[in-house]
């Protein structure tokens, strides 16, 4: 079992991580305030499996395998830009809130499963994500201590709780600006159009960092 001590650190560390702005905390933002509560929740759910997914695979050794091909990395990190371009660019052509006034759609709104689905997708074609898995989790393990498969789990579960943890005060957060900007077409479409513009900017960011 991972010490309190231990804990406590890669919690520690886990926050810092999550705090800071990414594309995946904007496409919770963009969500929740977009379409409400129920997609914001389905974009975290889609976010844990994927970071689930990321702890999986590094522990099956597939991080050391993109860092060794240089090819493979590379392929998996464009595809992952072209994701966010893409899901700006969706953004970009809709046509504000799914919602209307009264909790009716207005229009054509994505499923809890669309939104559950660029979640997951969003996090798991970022490789950076694997890779700080990868490099973050060692740290943590005491190779002395259970085994290791047994503190990689614990650590996983973990990892994934305080993402949804932090998932979530963005979305009920968000959740607050929703009445208002539906009130202000002008401050929707600034808020709209500006998400848009930090998914795309990390989009195109990605094949060059």
């Amino acid at each position: 079992m991972i010490s309190v001590h231990a804990l406590i650190a890669f919690i520690g560390a886990l926050a810092v991580v999550y705090a800071i702005p990414g594309p995946d905390m904007a496409l919770v933002l963009q969500t929740s305030t977009s379409r409400g509560i129920r997609h914001g929740v389905a974009n975290t759910a889609g976010l844990a499996i994927a970071r689930a997914t990321h702890v999986t695979l590094s522990a099956c050794g597939v991080a050391a395998l993109l860092k060794a091909s240089p090819g493979l990395y590379e392929g998996v990190r464009i595809v992952g830009a072209l994701y966010l371009a893409y899901v700006a660019i969706q953004i970009l052509r809709s046509r504000g809130f799914g919602l209307k006034a009264d909790g009716g759609h207005a229009g054509f709104a994505p499923s809890l499963r669309s939104s559950f689905a660029k979640g997951m997708l969003s996090s798991l074609l970022n490789p950076k994500a694997l890779l700080f898995c990868s490099v973050l989790l060692p740290q943590f393990i005491d190779p002395q201590g259970a085994p290791v498969w047994s503190q990689v789990t614990e650590l996983g579960v973990v990892l994934v709780l305080t993402g949804i943890a932090f998932d979530l005060a963005c979305v009920f957060g968000a959740s607050h600006l929703t009445s208002f900007l539906r009130h202000s077409p002008r401050a929707e479409r600034f808020q709209r159009w500006s998400f848009a513009a930090v998914l795309l900017a990390f989009a195109i960011r990605i094949p060059f960092a």
